[in-house]
């Protein structure tokens, strides 16, 4: 891929095409640039003064760091979930683990402790807030 235009070239290329002395076609014959990245400076200059609609450069920049934010913050919440499931099992083994908090059915006699989905999962799959197996008779 090559290297993009440094900002200082594309500004005064968009400035020269706007004063409209030379054709668009001539512009990009003397600058040695194609048609295509013209037309998307333009654009985006446009988008930038607020002539056309559009998302800016500080908006998807924000909107960029938003969702890092997001990201991070839902990682931090699974992180704290299983931490605290975890916990209330060194508390009161009893109680079941993270699993079986988002359950509506809670466990009867004739439903195991355990989702048949977890049963089948192999041991390594099953780590922190999962519960552990139940005990073999």
């Amino acid at each position: 891929m090559p290297k993009p235009y440094p900002p200082e070239f594309r500004c005064d290329i968009v400035a020269v095409a706007r004063k409209h002395e030379a054709p668009l076609n001539q512009i990009v014959k003397d600058f040695g640039i194609s048609k295509s990245s013209l037309a998307n400076w333009l654009k985006k200059v446009d988008v930038e003064e607020g002539v056309k609609p559009g998302v800016t450069e500080k908006e998807s920049a924000e909107l960029r760091d938003a969702k890092k934010r997001i990201r991070l913050l839902e990682q931090e919440a699974e992180v704290m979930r299983r931490a605290v499931a975890y916990l209330s099992r060194e508390v009161n083994p009893n109680l079941p683990g993270i699993a079986l908090l988002h359950t509506s059915v809670p466990p009867t006699e004739a439903q195991p402790h355990l989702p048949a989905r977890l049963e089948r999962r192999p041991p390594h799959q099953r780590r922190l807030g999962y519960p552990p197996r139940r005990p073999r008779v």
